[in-house]
């Protein structure tokens, strides 16, 4: 199974969560959604954050589309909260970016651009809350194209020729493809992303499950999954302590074995745990690809 870690970020009630929780459904990876607002979405489980309405802690949860396997990250929207949005950047393999299609660019949504830039990450957009009366889908575009790039490009289903041709405008070697062949194949294009030399955009209601499995398809479709190493290596993100207290290092493996009773650093490991939401699998060993 193909394996790829895809964070979610965004400004503050642009339905970051409701997106992750319409993402899971689809996937059939949860039977029910829930609304951060009614305090009982899969993700926001913790006091605070079913209090105040907002996401604080990054959580992972997972789901599988076709042959990828995605470890989903969730993280705060809040400015306040941004350093633990800030230490899952350097686990990422791809990020999609919320924006609101009625308020459109806001200041934390530009901070988070930067950031992108700053680690290399690919982005897939999805503009959301489309549903409501004073959206505005041309207004939104418009934005990102000259607050963010100009090379945030929406997505036609099936990617005709108009399409292709104004992709093709993103670099001189989109151009030169597109001029000899006419045509932009998937590996070009899905090669183009994951150089940020363009950012695919989706328009959709995360609440109403509009655009969802467009965005998914397109997930599957363009995404690079990284090559495989032999040799082990990982990053840790976050160290935590689950309800009985037991230490928890939340740990991206991208190389080789981790084994139960492998020493790093001279600790041991005790238990492997596959976090989706509050639930976890125990598993004997992981590995990359």
């Amino acid at each position: 199974m193909k394996k790829i870690v895809l964070g979610i970020l965004a400004h503050v009630d642009a339905g970051k969560t409701t997106l992750a929780e319409a993402l899971l459904y689809q996937s059939h990876s949860i039977k029910q959604i829930g609304r951060v607002d009614h305090g009982d979405s899969f993700l926001d489980h913790h006091g605070l954050e079913k209090e105040r309405g907002i996401t604080i802690f990054s959580k992972n949860a997972r789901f599988t589309w076709k042959d990828i396997d995605f470890a989903l990250i969730d993280t705060p929207g809040h400015a306040d909260f941004s350093s633990e949005m800030e230490r899952t950047l350097a686990v990422l393999d791809y990020a999609i970016l919320v924006v609101s299609g009625v308020e459109g660019i806001q200041s934390h949504t530009l901070r988070l651009w930067h950031l992108f830039e700053q680690y290399q990450i690919p982005v897939f957009i999805f503009i959301n809350k489309m549903d409501q009366i004073n959206s505005d889908k041309i207004m939104v575009l418009e934005q990102l194209k000259q607050q963010l790039d100009e090379n945030c490009i929406q997505v036609q289903e099936e990617l005709e020729s108009s399409w292709q041709e104004e992709v093709s405008y993103a670099s001189e070697e989109l151009f030169d493809a597109y001029k000899k062949h006419n045509a932009l194949s998937l590996s070009i294009l899905a090669n183009a992303i994951k150089k940020r030399d363009i950012f695919p955009c989706y328009f959709g209601s995360a609440l109403k499950l509009e655009g969802i499995e467009n965005l998914l398809e397109g997930l599957h479709r363009f995404i690079l999954i990284p090559k495989e190493e032999k040799d082990f290596g990982g990053r840790v993100y976050k160290i935590s302590r689950d309800d009985q207290g037991n230490r928890l290092t939340h740990f991206k493996l991208t190389g080789g074995r981790l084994k139960i009773k492998d020493l790093i650093d001279d600790e041991k490991i005790n238990q492997i745990r596959l976090y989706s939401g509050l639930h976890f699998e125990l598993v004997d060993e992981v590995f990359q690809g």
